[in-house]
């Protein structure tokens, strides 16, 4: 019997962050293969290779150059691109992280019977708008195995139906990232955090707000884009906004008309981000992972949502609330208020110990050398609840 193989799929760069650290401990031995595979969902140097040279992470073993021009055509790429390529492979399991459309290829790994394993299952945010909603459910209710990063998530995943005996809890990997890629690097990011490098981005150390905006409820509904333009415009300072090509396109059809305070980049890369994110006063964001960030680097974050799946930072005193789509009950001034009050103020990291990439890793290696992923197994959760319909005559 030769080498087991693990196939890990990634997308975007949130992935390539969040499992940099699980990448280099799965691949430290060298008694099982690990196949890399990037789906193409970020496929430009600044979304992708930047992260893998900064992280000093190996490029992916397989490049499946998927895409489209709508989440349907990207869905269904990632499909039929990770049918092809695990059909060759038929690794022991599959490993997706996250909630994007590369985990759709979760359903291509179903149809070939190969174990799925989704890292970040179980969150929720409740808010149907979000492609991303829906992609976590359909991913869960496929996996095999699911990582969950807190007991209340596992908890959600249990009252949707799913055997509790699938959820492993381990904490978030972003701590661990940032404990490495930053914290470990701190006299590192003070010699780059010179003058020169806020002068020629014309923003001033400390006195600036970050920005992030991507998501498509934020996004693709023009009436919350301009409230959030809106209140960018409000704000005292001067706001650094690393926009994605998508944004970028949506704000250049619209011909919405940026306020005066706002300068809007290409995207950076992450040792950039993180160095824009700690000099700032405050990050605006719409993105989970960035409030996750701030939160655990002890900067304010206001963010720009109906709902979140995150919902820790609330939990803790790092993060105010602004939902683009219902501008009267959160104004404007006050969110920005409430947003500099929280300059100054610590909290508590309420996002884990800085062990969850091991955590994951241990669990993932122990089943692929052991009783393997429970696909083979009766699953008698869900045995004994079909049981109990049929006695209660469903």
């Amino acid at each position: 019997m030769g080498k087991q193989t693990l196939a890990i799929v990634l997308g975007i760069r949130p992935d390539v962050i969040r499992a940099s650290i699980m990448l280099d401990l799965l691949r430290a031995s060298g008694e099982h293969d690990v196949i890399f595979i990037w789906s193409g969902q970020h496929y430009s140097d600044n979304l992708k290779d930047v992260f893998f040279r900064e992280m000093d992470i190996k490029s992916p073993d397989i490049e499946l150059q998927c895409g489209g021009d709508t989440d349907a055509a990207i869905a269904s790429s990632v499909i039929s691109n990770v049918y092809d390529a695990l059909s060759e492979l038929r690794p022991a399991a599959v490993v997706f992280l996250g909630d994007t459309n590369t985990v759709m290829g979760a359903i291509a790994a179903g149809q070939l019977n190969i174990p799925v394993v989704h890292i970040e299952g179980c969150m929720r945010s409740y808010d149907w708008r979000m492609p991303e909603e829906k992609y976590r459910t359909v991913i869960d209710n496929l996996s095999d195995v699911i990582y969950a990063y807190f007991d209340e998530y596992k908890e959600q995943g249990v009252r949707e139906g799913i055997n509790p005996d699938s959820i492993v809890v381990t904490g978030n990997p972003i701590v661990d990232v940032l404990n490495k890629y930053y914290y470990d690097q701190a006299a590192h990011y003070d010699q780059l955090a010179s003058p020169s490098f806020f002068n020629s981005r014309s923003i001033t150390n400390g006195e600036f707000y970050l920005m992030t905006c991507h998501r498509r409820e934020n996004v693709h509904e023009q009436a919350s884009l301009e409230n959030i333009l809106s209140l960018v415009g409000q704000a005292d300072r001067q706001v650094y906004f690393p926009a994605s090509y998508r944004t970028q396109r949506v704000l250049s059809e619209t011909g919405l008309v940026l306020p005066d305070n706002l300068l809007m980049v290409d995207p950076v890369g992450y040792q950039e981000f993180l160095l824009l994110l700690t000099r700032s006063h405050g990050v605006i964001t719409d993105s989970g992972t960035v409030v996750e960030e701030a939160c655990v680097l002890q900067v304010p974050a206001l963010q720009m949502r109906k709902s979140t799946e995150r919902p820790q930072v609330y939990d803790v005193g790092a993060c105010v609330k602004y939902d683009p789509a219902m501008p009267e009950n959160y104004p404007q001034r006050e969110c920005l208020d409430n947003l500099e009050n929280l300059w100054g103020k610590t909290w508590e990291n309420p996002l884990g110990d800085g062990k969850s990439s091991q955590r994951i890793v241990s669990d993932l290696l122990e089943r692929l050398y052991g009783d393997g992923f429970g696909r083979h197994k009766p699953d008698d959760y869900h045995h004994d609840i079909r049981r109990s319909y049929r006695n209660d005559g469903l």
